[in-house]
């Protein structure tokens, strides 16, 4: 079984992508980090790799999607309070991404997102299992 988990996202100005989620709180780990790729730390075991398109190209022979006009996957991840959901979420707005749709409260989850600066969509979100509804 995998035990550790690496999303390969294409991004064009990698400097700028890793100043951008520097500025929401992660950290890239140099040891897989050059000038064509950065490494996201997201958790122990879960990896955002930023990789310029260029260096992207190189891993597949589809065209590259271009996550501003359609969407290529969301990326969720969990947060520990609804005002972490909201702080991260705001740091991105400030930091330049787009907010793409309003904040959802499902009593037991509340959920939001934002994109980066390429388009690639983050849907972060807090679940109070305990009030999650049984039917």
């Amino acid at each position: 079984m995998a035990t550790k988990v690496f999303i390969n996202l294409p991004v064009k100005d990698l400097t700028a992508s890793m100043n951008f989620f520097t500025s929401l709180g992660f950290s890239f780990n140099p040891q897989f980090t050059d000038e064509k790729a950065g490494c996201m730390v997201i958790s122990d075991s879960i990896y955002a790799m930023m990789l310029q398109e260029e260096y992207f190209k190189t891993f597949t022979k589809k065209e590259i999607s271009d996550a501003k006009k359609t969407t290529e996957v969301l990326i969720a991840l969990d947060a520990a309070s609804r005002e972490e959901v909201q702080q991260l979420v705001e740091k991105a707005k400030k930091a330049g991404g787009d907010i793409y749709a309003e904040a959802q409260d499902y009593g037991w989850m509340y959920q939001h997102g934002f994109a980066d600066l390429d388009g690639h969509q983050w849907e972060i979100a807090y679940m109070d299992m305990s009030q999650m509804p049984t039917e």
